[in-house]
């Protein structure tokens, strides 16, 4: 299977444009096409009563969050634009509260086979930026590649970084990134810390390296000592050392009224990522 449908979401326009670059040079790669999606994200608190002013608030909020969405969706065309006339894409432009947002977001990412989106932490993000990884991921079910502002190496990662710990989430991850790791030169299966008595205890990473070999993708084991206090900082300092391009992992949520947010690790892998890293779960 090749990513043929991919999604893209802007929320702000001086950080869609890594992600709009990915995203293309991935779809002529592949001959796939992508749909852009620019939103204005209206943040008025509906549960609050703003006497003698409400009706003028909220039009001040709507105006501000059409306004979003038009700078969203002329950045958007100007980073397509930038791409080359071989790209097949289409934009959509779209106003929503941030309570219809996951709604919004979802159905979108239900009919892509990967979500591209910049990295959600930086100065000028906003609970919007967190909020859209997290609908792609959780409601719309779609695997999201996530792209720091230095960009994507090359559409073809060369050496990628598999972070193993025998979880359902990190075996969908796995499944949906065969497309990147059968391309790759190299895959390290990275496993931290393997529990003494669980089922791979006599051969940690074994029967997924097994099962990746047999599609051809070229991998191996490195089993690793959490020798620093997170695990994403195990991870990172791995990504680092092996020079990846990308790190595969499971993203993991809690969930909090009924609405997936994302967990500690993912939260602190995003953080301080430097390159891409593709998250399912």
């Amino acid at each position: 299977m090749a990513y043929k449908s991919l999604l893209t979401v802007a929320t702000a326009p001086d950080r869609i444009g890594a992600a709009v670059a990915a995203a293309a040079a991935i779809c002529l790669k592949a001959d796939a096409h992508l749909d852009a999606l620019a939103l204005g994200v209206d943040r008025t608190q509906v549960g609050y009563s703003y006497v003698g002013a409400g009706a003028v608030v909220l039009q001040v909020a709507m105006d501000r969050a059409e306004q979003e969405a038009r700078a969203n969706e002329k950045a958007v065309k100007e980073a397509l634009a930038a791409q080359g006339p071989g790209l097949r894409s289409a934009v959509e432009t779209a106003v929503t509260q941030m309570g219809a947002l996951t709604d919004l977001v979802a159905a979108r990412a239900r009919y892509a086979d990967l979500v591209v989106l910049p990295k959600p932490y930086a100065e000028t993000s906003g609970p919007e930026s967190e909020a859209v990884i997290e609908a792609a991921m959780f409601e719309g079910m779609a695997p999201v590649l996530v792209v720091p502002q230095s960009g994507l190496k090359a559409p073809v990662p060369r050496h990628i970084v598999l972070a193993w710990n025998q979880s359902r989430e990190a075996m969908v991850a796995a499944r949906r990134a065969l497309p990147f790791l059968k391309q790759a030169e190299r895959v390290t299966i990275t496993v931290i810390d393997p529990p003494p008595h669980g089922p791979e205890r006599s051969d940690p990473g074994g029967l997924l390296c097994q099962l990746l070999v047999r599609h051809g993708v070229k991998a191996e084991v490195s089993v690793l000592a959490r020798t620093l206090p997170r695990i994403s900082d195990v991870l990172h300092r791995a990504c680092r050392d092996l020079d990846a391009d990308l790190l595969v992992m499971g993203a993991y949520g809690h969930s909090r009224f009924r609405e997936a947010i994302l967990g500690g690790a993912t939260r602190n892998m995003l953080e301080q990522a430097e390159i891409p890293v593709f998250m399912a779960h």
